[in-house]
């Protein structure tokens, strides 16, 4: 019997799954030895630059039994789910735990739930951000821009004059195209390159982002996000950046940022719990640890 984490994570969807999956298997591979699967090689890869000490590429979901054996266990964490899919991997996986951010999803009665949204028995009601985002550092940049991790279709250089006039800083994402800050350099006083993240993140006051995980990294630690939902992206986190008191730029229009960082600058957000021993708690009594 063997432990697994399969997180989506990919070129068009980014990695704000996988920043999630390194809170979690960081803590559990403490105490046992636990494979992390990802959608995407290079990721995989690169898995061991955030301290998980096993990691495996995989093409596709339904790839995964090829791997795991019958009776094996597994935290799943993708929305690369149906029906059909969410039935085989309850039969083959014991226990199978899934991680959701959809506000209308519903549990499977063989599955265990960890969601920001449901609540009731065999689901864990919490948001995971790393423990270590929750230190607040000193905010030594006013503003900066975390578009995603993704950007397949340049949008950010399409959209690139409505953050201009900002003269904010830049932290280009994980899968963006090689040489991609030339065609963005006059638009941002500074570009970060992508391994500057995590010190951006943790080091700027005004956070506008679209990755929803970089905003709650952000607001745990002080800072004051901003959300920008792209319009490639899922709505999932809209309720529950509401909640928070997350001002929300919906529509590409530099009104409408203006407005919202301005919010940012005087606004009472609502903090989220430090939650990861909550969830580690539950992963264990569901793996009978």
């Amino acid at each position: 019997m063997r432990y697994f984490y399969y997180v989506h994570t990919g070129h068009r969807i980014g990695l704000d799954r996988f920043h999630r999956a390194v809170a979690i298997v960081n803590e559990l591979q403490k105490e046992i030895d636990i494979t992390l699967l990802c959608s995407d090689f290079r990721i995989a890869a690169e898995a061991k630059e955030y301290g998980i000490k096993r990691s495996v590429g995989v093409d596709l979901v339904r790839n995964i039994p090829q791997i795991a054996q019958h009776g094996d266990k597994i935290i799943f964490d993708s929305a690369e789910i149906n029906p059909t899919l969410l039935d085989d991997m309850t039969q083959f996986f014991c226990p199978f735990i899934r991680i959701s951010d959809d506000p209308s999803d519903t549990k499977h009665p063989k599955e265990f739930l960890i969601s920001p949204y449901l609540q009731g028995e065999g689901i864990c009601n919490t948001t995971v951000v790393n423990d270590r985002y929750f230190e607040s550092l000193s905010k030594t940049i006013s503003l900066a821009l975390f578009f995603g991790d993704d950007d397949y279709e340049k949008d950010l250089e399409k959209y690139q004059a409505l953050f201009k006039p900002f003269k904010m800083e830049l932290v280009m994402g994980f899968y963006h195209f090689m040489g991609y800050e030339k065609a963005l350099k006059e638009s941002f006083s500074v570009i970060h390159e992508c391994e500057a993240y995590d010190e951006v993140i943790r080091h700027t006051d005004i956070l506008v982002s679209a990755s929803p995980q970089a905003v709650l990294q952000s607001l745990v630690g002080g800072g004051r996000p901003v959300f920008l939902q792209r319009a490639d992206y899922v709505r999932d986190f809209i309720p529950l950046f509401q909640s928070l008191n997350i001002p929300i730029v919906e529509q590409f229009a530099q009104e409408q940022l203006m407005q919202a960082i301005s919010t940012a600058s005087s606004n009472n957000y609502h903090n989220i719990e430090k939650s990861n021993s909550k969830v580690i708690e539950f992963i264990r009594k569901s793996f009978n640890l």
